[in-house]
């Protein structure tokens, strides 16, 4: 499986929100295994024309990580228990990223299981805190390299148009009626399958 170029995330968000499905997300563990899981579902956020986007006032220490090049990892800790894991876009300097909200669990699936307290498949990584616990995603994750020894991305297939589904993105109350949300069509994996209005 060869890895994802820094090419490929040159794009817009929303492009790579879609580009990112079906392939495989990949952490090496310092105890020599791997963590894969297939990305099913993803949610695009702008820094601009976005009030859902954490840098829709600016730049701040906190949302540093999104102005930062393509690639790199954006981890934020929410609603006091959660991580959530993101991929930086957009040009350096531009605010932009894309949350990943749900995986397919492929490889390192007892870790998971004990990580999540559960050993039903479809719940080891279908919703963005439960794919961060499982893959033992921290703020210390925050700002890594998908380029580097720890992360990377693994290409797969392109997917077709019509497996892609389309619809507003879930859990926020700003700017929610953006239809920035994608996900892999019939994988029970993802979070909540709606599709577009």
């Amino acid at each position: 499986m060869t890895s994802l170029e820094p090419a490929f995330f040159d794009c817009p968000t929303l492009d790579l929100a879609e580009k990112l499905l079906g392939k495989i997300f990949v952490r090496r563990m310092k105890a020599g295994f791997e963590l894969r899981g297939r990305i099913v579902e993803t949610e695009a956020y702008l820094g601009s024309g976005d009030e859902a986007c954490h840098a829709w006032r600016g730049r701040t220490k906190r949302n540093s990580m999104m102005f930062a090049e393509p690639g790199r990892l954006y981890v934020y800790f929410t609603y006091g228990c959660h991580y959530m894991l993101n991929i930086v876009s957009e040009p350096e300097h531009t605010a932009g990223a894309v949350l990943i909200r749900a995986m397919e669990p492929l490889a390192g699936e007892s870790f998971m299981q004990e990580r999540r307290k559960t050993s039903l498949a479809t719940n080891l990584m279908s919703g963005p805190g439960k794919l961060t616990q499982a893959m033992a995603i921290d703020l210390s994750c925050n700002g890594s390299s998908l380029f580097g020894e720890e992360f990377h991305i693994g290409n797969a297939p392109e997917l077709r148009k019509d497996a892609i589904g389309k619809s507003t993105r879930t859990g926020i109350t700003r700017s929610r009626n953006l239809p920035w949300r994608r996900f892999i069509i019939g994988n029970p994996h993802v979070s909540k399958a709606k599709v577009m209005e």
